[in-house]
């Protein structure tokens, strides 16, 4: 027998023997059924405990908060409507309710946006840089208005012939 097959079958056999010896260290620190240790390691999984996906559902971050200090109703949006203080600055949104003493102020960033919320005896928004449009409800009716740029626009009972209290429900705003 030749020098070189021997070589070649003891460096076979002693790469074999490593893996045999690294798979047996794995089984038995990882606590795999039917290894030396049975006690689940780090990397044990356990599909019970695992956490789950994540998915957007759009829902409005802290609306259950607001609600309760500020009685206003944020439902859904896309992020780039959110409620701001009035004081905070210039190119918000601005909305005046009947029911409420201050007004009530938006941000928005970003090429566009959109959000869904209950401000009911809304009659007035003032626009800002975005071209805005807001849908509101009275009864089971739904209407739509156009805000005006950087300009108070009257909305809901101000614009209605009847002067009926209307909901705001959906603002959405685009560059």
């Amino acid at each position: 027998m030749s020098v070189k097959p021997r070589r070649k079958r003891l460096a076979r056999l002693a790469l074999g023997a490593a893996a045999v010896g690294a798979l047996a260290w794995i089984t038995a620190t990882t606590g795999i059924p039917g290894g030396a240790s049975q006690q689940p390691g780090p990397t044990a999984l356990v599909a019970d405990d695992a956490p789950g996906y994540a998915v957007e559902d759009f829902s409005y971050p802290q609306a259950d908060k607001i609600l309760a200090e500020k009685n206003i109703l944020l439902k859904r949006g896309d992020g780039h409507i959110t409620l701001a203080d009035c004081a905070g600055g210039t190119g918000l949104l601005e909305i005046l309710a009947r029911n409420k003493v201050d007004k009530i102020c938006f941000k928005v960033v970003g090429d566009s946006g959109w959000l869904t919320l209950e401000i009911p005896a809304v009659y007035a928004i003032k626009g800002n840089d975005y071209t805005t449009a807001v849908d509101m409800t009275v009864g089971t009716e739904e209407k739509s208005f156009d805000i005006t740029k950087n300009a108070w626009t009257a909305v809901g009972e101000a614009a209605d012939a009847e002067g009926r209290d209307h909901m705001l429900v959906e603002i959405r705003s685009s560059k």
